[in-house]
């Protein structure tokens, strides 16, 4: 790999990775707080995309910025208030059902409403183009943009978890809600905003990358299981492991999709053959970039190995 295609695979990486934060960032929170495992959560990823699209063809991208990701927060609290809490009662296997029927719900009526084909969600004219060319290669102002809003996202959430009155009742509420509600809090609302909370975060990272990478139905499918990757190897409930965790996994992707060598070609260059009739012939024979898309699911199967709890998660499942 040469040093052009090594830095710039790792900004993509990296670009990928805090994308991947934004929604994982909203499942965390949820997760912490509430106990619930969202199946739903990429749905409203995808509904942010949409809406975007849709509002920025009305009013303009940087309206549909702030109003979008409004509007799937409002969504994701009213299911919360009127769906999620009915069943929250009876334990978490009728919470993943309603969540898990939630996706597929949103799923049908995206394409009602829009179509089963992507939707021409462009980018606006400033974030068209590149933010700088490196080794004769450009980068996207869009991948740019949105590092800049995964990192203002995280610095956003870490203040107002630790340094406002808002994020010290979040906290009371998620390790003594019963000592919470004694002190006046309502602590189921406390639930719904969080919920809302996550939802508009993920809504966000819609808006976002639907214009840099696609806006069409499958985009919920193609990230969801991803998303839950992340959340279980950085710790379950832990936001920084969920960073980190973002990170690893995108630049892990990004460089093994530049990689065009085999395990077969790393045996040659230690004098060693593997013939056609070899066992396991076929399986070193394919590409690292071919099986790219399943590495992060071996990821996952090593950490629950190795380290249940994931790298900084205190919780186990």
């Amino acid at each position: 790999m040469t040093l052009e295609a090594f830095v710039i695979s790792l900004l993509n990486g990296i670009s990928y990775g805090l994308l991947l934060f934004m929604l994982s960032s909203g499942l965390t929170l949820i997760f912490s707080m509430m106990g619930v495992l969202n199946f739903a959560h990429a749905s409203f990823y995808m509904l942010g995309g949409y809406l975007g699209y849709s509002i920025a063809g009305w009013l303009g991208f940087w309206p549909a910025l702030v109003i979008a990701p409004l509007v799937v927060g409002a969504l994701g609290a009213l299911f919360e208030r009127f769906a999620l809490r009915r069943v929250h009662k009876f334990g978490h296997v009728p919470e993943l059902l309603i969540t898990f029927g939630l996706s597929f719900v949103v799923l049908e009526l995206v394409q009602l409403t829009w179509g089963r084909a992507a939707v021409p969600y462009a980018l606006p004219p400033v974030l068209d183009g590149p933010l700088f060319t490196l080794f004769q290669t450009q980068f996207p102002r869009s991948r740019g943009f949105i590092m800049l809003v995964a990192l203002l996202m995280l610095l956003g959430l870490w203040l107002l978890l630790t340094r406002t009155r808002v994020g010290l009742v979040i906290q009371a509420a998620l390790t003594h809600p019963d000592m919470a509600e004694a002190l006046g809090h309502n602590v189921p609302r406390v639930f719904m905003l969080v919920f809302g909370g996550g939802a508009a975060l993920a809504g966000l990272a819609g808006v976002i990358g639907g214009n840099t990478y696609v806006t069409e139905p499958g985009m919920a499918a193609a990230v969801g299981a991803i998303v839950f990757v992340v959340v279980v190897v950085g710790g379950m409930g832990s936001l920084a492991g969920a960073f980190l965790a973002s990170l690893l996994i995108g630049v892990m992707v990004n460089f093994a999709v530049a990689l065009d060598q085999s395990a077969l070609d790393l045996l040659k260059l230690f004098g060693s053959h593997a013939g056609p009739q070899t066992f396991g012939y076929a399986v070193l024979k394919l590409k690292i970039s071919q099986i790219a898309p399943i590495l992060p699911f071996l990821l996952l199967v090593l950490m629950l190995v190795f380290r249940p709890r994931g790298l900084l998660g205190t919780r186990e499942g």
